[in-house]
């Protein structure tokens, strides 16, 4: 990410700012990795120190599946019920120590409530649906193939415009940022990076509410969920500059890099974590070279487990996909084209298939939510 102010800020930091009253701002330093990565400063009306907690937390740990057997699963993901509220609608499936993958349906907005997660980052795909992202650092529009990248500790809610949600999250236990090797060493992407900063969306509207009352809020933190409630609005910034910030990027603006082989699936990385990358598979010429095979070669997965959630189009790869559909490969037994599909993709020009992959390099555990949706048969589609 790159330098970003929005609202009114003080000529210098951690100095008096003061209210057209006298009085001061209430200035927050928020950061992440400690005091040594990317942070911002906000400047809030109401002291950001006065909540307290309501209510016992309650446990929202994954209940895990333990099975050992090593085979490709399939999900159905659009069989997981749409429900009213956005909290309960989150039902991770599939989960290790780095991240956590996560499908929902909600219906309704959050109008009651905010939320902080300050266990991970988020990457909210959304698949179906529109709205505003409302944040403590402003606004953001989102619609059909966004990603909402939030940061840890960002408070906010997420305003849906109608009931037909559809959401695919990974919660993040390092921070998101975007593949190091895109960017140059002053953190500018470069030339041959399949998206810009012009592709990023930032917050654009500040919602700056000085009002007291009684705000709740809900805290995830070490998989429990903590009622708290703020004395003040928790969107009352008034200003804040710097590096951290949460944006949207739409998988539309992907910029597909095709070559005169099949290329290898680094090419489609947007996001990266610690243990895990996010990649984005777009709409996009097939390889030509005159004898090129377009279908992806069989591959070994040795050191990562491979999830696709697919989004849209045709996969000239698999048979019989339906939206949603999330495949799983794991590490150790090798995953390739169905049978027939080779030999069907030569001399095909284009693709408009539109999938999300997470290539995590620690095994995933199974959900009781994706025992539920799993098609069992799907480890047989290569015979």
């Amino acid at each position: 990410m790159h330098y970003y102010q929005l609202g009114e800020i003080p000529p210098k930091r951690h100095t008096q700012f003061r209210k057209p009253d006298g009085s001061l701002y209430h200035e927050q330093l928020f950061s992440t990795e400690g005091f040594n990565d990317t942070y911002a400063t906000l400047y809030h009306t109401n002291p950001p120190t006065q909540i307290r907690q309501i209510g016992s937390p309650y446990s929202v740990a994954p209940k895990l599946i333990h099975d050992k057997q090593l085979k490709h699963r399939s999900l159905r993901g659009f069989d997981i019920s749409p429900v009213e509220d956005y909290l309960e609608s989150r039902k991770p499936v599939l989960v290790n120590n780095d991240c956590k993958i996560i499908l929902s349906a909600p219906r309704k907005s959050m109008t009651d409530y905010f939320f902080k997660n300050a266990d991970a980052d988020e990457i909210i795909f959304v698949h179906e649906g529109q709205g505003t992202l409302r944040t403590m650092y402003g606004n953001i529009e989102f619609g059909y193939g966004d990603y909402l990248v939030i940061p840890r500790g960002t408070i906010y809610q997420m305003a849906f415009h109608n009931e037909a949600n559809r959401l695919f999250i990974v919660e993040s236990s390092s921070p998101v940022t975007t593949p190091k090797r895109y960017r140059n060493s002053h953190g500018q992407l470069m030339e041959h990076a399949p998206f810009c900063e012009r592709d990023i969306r930032k917050p654009s509207v500040l919602e700056t509410y000085d009002e007291k009352g009684d705000y709740p809020l809900f805290i995830k933190k070490q998989d429990q969920m903590y009622p708290y409630h703020y004395k003040g609005h928790p969107f009352n910034v008034i200003g804040w500059d710097g590096y951290l910030y949460p944006y949207a990027f739409s998988i539309h603006d992907f910029e597909p890099i095709t070559g005169r082989v099949h290329q290898p699936p680094p090419v489609h990385q947007t996001f990266a974590a610690r243990g895990f990358v996010v990649c984005s598979f777009v709409p996009r010429l097939y390889d030509y070279h005159p004898l090129a095979i377009p279908a992806p070669y069989n591959h070994s997965n040795i050191d990562s487990d491979e999830v696709l959630y697919y989004v849209d189009g045709e996969f000239m790869s698999r048979k019989h996909v339906e939206k949603g559909q999330i495949t799983l490969h794991p590490g150790g037994i090798p995953h390739g084209p169905h049978p027939g599909t080779v030999e069907k993709s030569i001399g095909v020009k284009g693709t408009e298939e539109l999938a999300v992959m997470v290539d995590t390099f620690k095994p995933l555990l199974m959900t009781n939510y994706a025992a539920d949706i799993e098609d069992e048969d799907y480890y047989l589609s290569w015979l």
